[in-house]
């Protein structure tokens, strides 16, 4: 690395130069001037090098006493042996930040380690009127190798340099491409050298931001630049001979973008929503508001400063909220916050980077809409002392507070003089001077209205016993209609009876059932049946009062147990599998429920010889074989089931059990499960037998529906679709020498001219050939667009019409056709005269489409057959 001791004689030498160029050109007394200001400069830039020390890289490593070398990437500053940042330059006219790494390295040389340095002139900031960088690029040489013996043949290779960052300013205006640097290696003397860059940005995406001119080595940059896309570049700098050699080693590039105050600050919401409660004192936060800039944090163009802009309404005073201009935090400045004047102010509040610079910054806004919170500062107060009431309809509403009497009852009492107090739960916040209740006199007069009737025992609870005959009367459900000054009547409906079981005397509302109660109903809940009545008076308007009746009904032993489960598995010899535990079911509840008994009955008698039960408990026993082996198959064991009411109820339920082959593990095989099925090996393969015929049959239909759907949409002609008239020229191998050569007797072609002679002919045997003179038959009309099969079709139509045609004559006879009249002007056919030696010009035929195409090769000059 080049240090300022190294370019002082060559920034010397330049002085120099300029001086020898002035002695030229100017006045000796100008030569003088400038030669004592170049000297002052360079002696005043070479102290401020040496003694001015003014940042300390700070290093630590694992290994205190380790010793660490230091290396700056950009040659106008230097890293002492302490950590100790030098300037090797003068620096007193940096108008931008300047960023640059610095390496430490460990005496060995296998450990480096790399930070970065930003670096701001004290004092003063960049200047926003600096709008682009000068277009200049530094001239980069790739290091040499030094390389020496030691006593064992190996050798040592120095460390390289360290290229300095390349700073390049966003938005930049151009011209692009735009030089940047210049790589050279000092081997360009000797040998052809190729340039090329690798990295992101260049060969990498984002592709061809940096391009190298690959024989004089300027990189460029080719578009302007955006910091807030993409901060940094790292491309490596190659050098090649002509045939890819290389020449050098890749040097790293790194490019900075420099930021420039291209980005408003973006606040995170429009609207910002706060609250402070009123009475507030001066210095207390309501919210705090945000606001990003996308450009660098670190300088000016990214620092937000916030203010206040206005503040609606203007009560009590324009200015009574402050803010933060470093953290947007806003709160109060004034006291005299009041909900009851103003419930919510808008703030509008900006946001202006460069430090709040309105001059150079760029700005946004945001709303922040503050609400008042309410707090106890006002007691509650009274608009009138005396409050007359006597028109409310208050009765059965309205109740007297701290009393034990019922609500208020127009027949007991019509008018009430009530004193009203009135205050807040929450005691008033402090420092309010009000008294805290306020109190005023009422007057309330009582409306009568009619009230609904009441049922005195609602609900109105009843016990019976179940299995309550119909038309029985369970009790007298009537309501009193609390209008003692009407005499009213009341009129009873039922409104809810699930199960249909009741029903109510309309006058007297005497209630009997229609149906048995019965406890073990679904309709029953917890014993208790419930059902709806209503109570209609005769009043303007009526009056409807709601009463319920509860019946309870108590069990009784109405229900016999049942077997539960039905069915059982039980293994064929005694000694293997489990007995199987058996209970009962009963719908009746304790004690008309278990304990139940269990029995095997004494007929028939081979359910106590083959079978035994042995009691568990009062609700469970246990089912097992008597005898060592009983043959597979299904069983139907009736057992006798009692329960424990008084008096017991009985019932023979039928179990039944599957007797089956077993394993070593007690459960049943395969085999005797399709034994206890009952399905011996005849009716399994009648089975299967059956399943084969049937899925046959299902396959011979599916076959024959293909193929009547094939047969219907590819139906064949009559002739070969080869033989075709209608798309082919069909040859023969002999012709006939025309109607001359044929003994026909074409008379009969000819219609006659009249039918004179055929309609005064009598009744009876007519001529074969002759067309009787009745209606004719409609032959079917050929399609003007041709089908493939309508060929076929089309004959067999016509053919089935002529057989069912009255008026056709017979087959043996010449059919009529139409009729062209007597003295055709066409002549004979045979006037053709295909023998012709005469030649003729058939080319035409090759305009006349793909159709005349075989006869054009046969007559318009093809070869011969």
């Amino acid at each position: 690395m080049l240090s300022w001791y190294l370019m002082f004689p060559v920034t010397l030498l330049s002085s120099l130069l300029i001086l020898l160029n002035l002695a030229a050109t100017a006045s000796f007394i100008t030569y003088i001037i400038h030669f004592i200001y170049l000297f002052i400069a360079m002696i005043v830039s070479l102290l401020f090098n040496v003694f001015l020390s003014f940042l300390a890289v700070k290093f630590e490593t694992c290994q205190q006493k380790e010793e660490v070398s230091f290396e700056s990437s950009d040659p106008k500053f230097s890293v002492g042996p302490d950590g100790s940042l030098y300037a090797e330059q003068d620096v007193t006219n940096l108008t931008e930040p300047i960023q640059f790494m610095v390496t430490a390295r460990d005496s060995v040389g296998k450990s480096i380690w790399e930070t970065t340095v930003k670096l701001t002139l004290a004092g003063h900031p960049p200047s926003p009127q600096i709008k682009q960088a000068r277009t200049n690029y530094v001239l980069i040489t790739f290091p040499r190798q030094h390389q020496r013996g030691s006593s064992n043949g190996l050798r040592r290779q120095k460390r390289d340099w360290v290229i300095p960052p390349i700073n390049v300013p966003e938005n930049s205006r151009g011209p692009f491409p735009q030089v940047l640097v210049r790589i050279r290696s000092d081997q360009d003397k000797e040998i052809e050298i190729r340039y090329s860059i690798t990295g992101a940005g260049a060969d990498q995406p984002p592709n061809d931001i940096y391009i190298i001119d690959p024989v004089t080595g300027k990189m460029s940059v080719t578009k302007p630049l955006d910091r807030e896309e993409r901060a940094s570049y790292h491309l490596r700098a190659h050098a090649v001979d002509i045939n890819g050699n290389q020449m050098e080693p890749p040097i790293d590039l790194y490019i900075y973008v420099i930021d420039m105050n291209d980005n408003r600050p973006e606040f995170k919401n429009q609207v910002y929503n706060g609250s402070v409660a009123e009475m507030s004192k001066p210095g207390t936060s309501v919210m705090q508001v945000t606001a990003f800039d996308a450009d660098d944090s670190i300088t000016a163009n990214g620092l937000v400063h916030y203010r206040i802009l206005s503040q609606t309404p203007h009560i009590p005073i324009p200015n009574m909220f402050t803010i933060n201009g470093a953290t947007g935090e806003i709160s109060t400045i004034a006291s005299g916050i009041d909900r009851e004047k103003v419930s919510q102010y808008a703030i509008i509040v900006q946001a202006t980077d460069m430090e709040g610079s309105l001059s150079f910054g760029l700005s946004n806004t945001a709303t922040a809409l503050i609400s008042i919170a309410d707090i106890n500062d006002n007691p509650p107060e009274l608009d009138s002392k005396t409050v007359m009431a006597n028109s409310l309809n208050i009765k059965n509403v309205l109740t007297v507070c701290e009393s034990e009497q019922p609500p208020i009852d127009y027949e007991r009492n019509n008018a009430f003089t009530l004193m009203v107090v009135v205050s807040n739960q929450a005691h008033l916040a402090s420092g309010i001077p009000s008294s805290p209740s306020s109190s005023a006199a009422v007057a309330i007069t009582v409306l009568d209205i009619n009230e609904a009737p009441v049922f005195p025992s609602n609900p109105k609870i009843i016990r019976f016993e179940e299995g309550v005959p119909a038309d029985t009367t369970l009790a007298t459900f009537a309501a009193l209609d609390p209008d003692r000054f009407i005499q009213q009547t009341i009129r009873y409906s039922k409104l809810s009876d699930p199960a249909n079981w009741l029903k109510i005397n309309r006058t007297n509302g005497r209630i009997t059932t229609t149906a048995v109660l019965d406890r073990e109903s679904p309709y029953m809940k917890k014993n208790v049946y419930e059902a709806t009545f209503l109570a209609v008076d005769n009043g303007s308007p009526p009056a409807t009062g709601t009463g319920t009746l509860q019946i309870y009904l108590i069990d009784v032993n109405d229900n016999v147990p049942v077997l539960v489960p039905q069915e059982a598995l039980v293994c064929e010899r005694s000694r293997h599998g489990y007995p199987v535990n058996i209970t009962a079911s009963d719908l009746d509840s304790e004690p008309n429920a278990g304990p139940y008994v269990f029995e095997l009955p004494s007929f028939p008698s081979s359910a106590r010889r083959n079978w035994t039960i042995s009691r568990l408990n009062g609700n469970y026993a246990q089912l097992k074989l008597r005898i060592p082996y009983l043959e597979a198959g299904m069983y139907r064991v009736p057992i006798l089931v009692s329960d424990s009411g008084n008096p017991p109820l009985s019932n023979t339920s039928v179990l039944k059990v599957k007797v089956c082959p077993c394993d070593e593990n007690g459960d049943c095989t395969v085999i005797g499960a399709v034994t206890v099925a009952g399905l011996g090996t005849g009716a399994i393969i009648t089975i299967l037998i059956c399943i084969i015929i049937l899925l046959s049959m299902v396959l011979f239909f599916v076959v024959w529906v293909k193929r009547r759907e094939k047969e219907r949409q590819t139906k064949p002609l009559l002739i070969d679709p080869e033989d075709d008239v209608r798309d082919n020229i069909l040859k023969y191998d002999e012709e006939g020498g025309g109607e001359e050569d044929q003994d026909y007797d074409l008379s009969q072609l000819q219609q006659p001219e009249s039918l004179d002679h055929i309609m005064s002919k009598p009744a009876g045997v007519r001529r074969v050939d002759e067309r009787p003179v009745i209606l004719e038959s409609q032959y079917p009309v050929r399609p003007t667009i041709p089908h493939p099969g309508d060929i076929g079709e089309f004959i067999i139509d016509g053919l089935r019409a002529a057989d069912n045609d009255p008026t056709a004559p017979p087959y043996d006879s010449l059919l009529v056709f139409d009729y062209e009249g007597s003295g055709s002007t066409a002549g004979s056919v045979s006037s053709l005269d295909s023998s012709s030696s005469g030649e003729q010009d058939y080319d035409y035929l090759n305009d006349w489409g793909p159709r005349f195409k075989k006869l054009a090769d046969l007559y318009g000059g093809g070869g011969e057959d």
